[in-house]
C-alpha cells in the first residue's frame, strides 16, 4: 500500500494515486458513481480493483430501505477493516441519526468525510483534501472512452442516461425527496449531447432513468432548450422523440424507466409503435386500490391506469409493460389486497415484482394506524407473486414460434455452444434473458455487444428459449 498522506503529494514521475470504488444501490446512484469517476480519471487518478491497493476507499451508497442501508454500513465497514481511508457518498450519507447529527458519522466516525447522493464535486473536494495530486497538463488524461459522456460502469453495448434528479412526489412510504431533493431536469442538449457520444462510442442500448422520467422539465416549465442548433422543448415527448432519432442510425435500442402513468405518457405511445423507441414502459403502480393509493399519496388511481393500459395497447400491441408494487402497506385490508391481485390479472403486467412493506426510517407512512404483522406482509407478497408469475408465464408462451431480435450480451467463443442475450422486453438485470442455443448454421457467429435474429422455440422459467437464425 502507498505511504501517500494528505502532507505528502505525488510528484511528477511517480504513480498515479489510486482510489477503490464501490458503486451500491440503483441505477441513478450508478450514474452518480460514472461522473465521480470520471472526474478522477479526468484528473490523473487511477483506480484500484482492491482495497488493499489503493490509496483511499469511496463508497457509494443506499439508504432507501433496510437491506440496502444494512449492506451499505457493512461494506463501509469492510472497507474500513481492509484500508482504512474511506470516503462515503450516496443516499445513506444524507441519512440523520435517530439522536440527530450523521447517521455514517455516527457509526463509523472514522470514514475521512460523508456526502449525500449527486455531489460529484463535494467528493471530489473530500478526495482533494486527502489524497492530492498536483495537476500536470502533460500527464494528465481526460477520459475519451465515450467521449462527453465519459466513463461508464456498465457493459460497453449499453449505458443509462439520468435525464433529472430529484422529485416532486411525497410518497409516505419513500424518503429519496429528502435525500436528493426536488425535481431538477438536466438542459435537454446536454442529456442530447450525452446520448449521441454513447451511440457513437458503441451502445446498442441506451436506458433512460430518473425519479420521475414523466415528469421531466416541469420545473424549468417545459422551457425551450437547443440541440443541433435548433429549438427543443425540455419535455418528455420531444426528449423521446430526439433520442429515437439518434438511435436509428446506430440501429439501437431506447427504453425508458420510471415512466409514471401521466396522460402525458399517451404521446409516447405511438413513438414505440412506429418503431422510434421500444415499445416497454417500466411504470412504478405501487398498487391499485384507491385507499391505499390515497393513504401512499400516490399521483393515480387503480380505475383509471386500468384504462389507461388498455388504451396504450390498443395503439401499440406489442408493448410490455412492467411494474412494481407493495403488499401489505398500514391499513391494507383483505379486500384492499384482492383488489391489487385482480389488477395483475386484468392489467396483465408482462414483469412484475412486489416488496412485503418495510419500513423506512423518516417516512411518513410510519405514522400511519393499522401496521400488519409482518408475516401477513410475507404471505401477501408471496400471493402476489404467486399471481404475477401465473401472468408472466402465460406472456411468455405467447411468444414461442415468434422470430425476435435479440441484443446479446454473453457469447463464450463466439457463440458456437449457446449465449446470452435480451430482447426488447427484458431490461438488463431485472427482466428475463433470452438463452441462445448454440446456431444451426457453422458459419453463424454471435457476438457480445451485437444484435441477432432468433426463433423462440420454447421458455424456461422467466426466460425465453432461442434459437439464433
Amino acid at each position: 500500500m502507498s505511504t501517500l498522506t494528505p502532507q505528502t503529494a505525488p510528484t511528477r514521475g511517480q504513480t498515479a494515486p489510486r482510489v477503490g470504488f464501490v458503486s451500491l444501490g440503483c441505477p441513478k446512484a450508478l450514474t452518480d458513481s460514472e461522473l465521480i469517476l470520471t472526474q478522477l480519471s479526468a484528473e490523473g487518478y487511477q483506480t484500484s480493483k482492491t482495497y488493499e491497493g489503493a490509496d483511499l476507499v469511496i463508497v457509494n451508497t443506499c439508504g432507501f430501505i433496510d437491506e440496502a442501508v444494512q449492506e451499505s454500513l457493512e461494506t463501509i465497514g469492510q472497507a474500513l477493516a481492509d484500508n482504512g481511508r474511506v470516503i462515503v457518498t450516496g443516499c445513506l450519507g444524507a441519512k440523520t441519526a435517530e439522536g440527530g447529527g450523521n447517521l455514517v458519522k455516527s457509526l463509523h466516525p472514522s470514514v475521512l468525510a460523508v456526502t449525500g447522493p449527486h455531489a460529484t464535486q463535494e467528493v471530489m473536494d473530500a478526495v482533494h483534501q486527502n489524497l492530492p495530486k498536483p495537476h500536470d497538463p502533460f500527464v494528465d488524461l481526460v477520459p475519451q472512452t465515450f467521449g462527453a459522456a465519459g466513463i461508464k460502469l456498465t457493459p460497453r453495448h449499453y449505458a443509462y442516461l439520468k435525464i433529472s434528479e430529484g422529485c416532486n412526489h411525497r410518497c409516505t412510504f419513500c424518503i429519496i425527496p429528502s435525500m436528493r431533493g426536488d425535481l431538477v431536469s438536466r438542459p435537454i442538449g446536454d442529456v442530447l449531447k450525452e446520448a449521441q457520444a454513447l451511440f457513437e462510442g458503441g451502445v446498442k442500448e441506451l436506458l433512460v432513468i430518473s425519479q420521475d422520467t414523466s415528469a421531466y422539465g416541469v420545473d424549468v416549465q417545459y422551457r425551450t432548450g437547443f440541440w443541433d442548433g435548433k429549438p427543443i422543448k425540455t419535455r418528455t415527448l420531444e426528449l423521446v422523440r430526439a433520442l429515437g432519432e439518434l438511435a436509428a442510425p446506430h440501429g439501437a435500442w431506447v427504453r425508458l424507466h420510471y415512466v409514471y402513468p401521466y396522460p402525458s405518457v399517451d404521446e409516447i405511445v405511438p413513438l414505440m409503435a412506429d418503431g422510434l423507441v421500444l415499445p416497454y414502459l417500466d411504470v412504478p403502480f405501487q398498487h391499485s386500490h384507491p385507499e391505499v393509493l390515497r393513504r401512499m399519496k400516490r399521483p393515480a388511481s387503480g380505475e383509471r391506469n386500468l384504462e389507461r393500459l388498455a388504451r396504450w395497447r390498443e395503439r401499440c400491441p406489442q408493448l410490455v409493460v412492467r411494474s412494481t408494487f407493495i403488499a401489505g402497506f398500514p391499513g391494507e385490508s383483505e379486500e384492499e389486497f384482492e383488489h391489487l391481485l385482480d389488477f395483475m390479472r386484468q392489467a396483465r403486467i408482462d414483469r412484475a415484482g412486489c416488496f412485503a412493506y418495510s419500513a423506512v426510517q423518516g417516512a411518513a407512512a410510519n405514522g400511519l394506524p393499522d401496521a400488519l404483522p409482518q408475516a401477513v406482509r410475507e404471505e401477501r407478497r408471496a400471493r402476489f407473486m404467486a399471481v404475477a408469475e401465473e401472468v408472466s408465464t402465460h406472456k411468455l408462451r405467447e411468444r414461442v414460434g415468434a422470430t425476435m431480435q435479440v441484443l446479446v450480451d454473453s457469447a463464450p467463443s463466439l457463440g458456437r455452444k449457446g449465449a446470452i442475450g435480451r430482447s426488447y422486453a427484458d431490461a438488463p438485470e431485472i427482466d428475463g434473458l433470452v438463452r441462445l442455443l448454440p446456431p444451426e448454421k457453422i458459419s453463424k457467429t454471435l457476438k457480445t455487444g451485437e444484435f441477432t435474429r432468433a426463433r423462440i422455440v420454447g421458455t424456461e422459467g422467466h426466460d425465453l428459449i432461442g434459437l439464433p437464425i
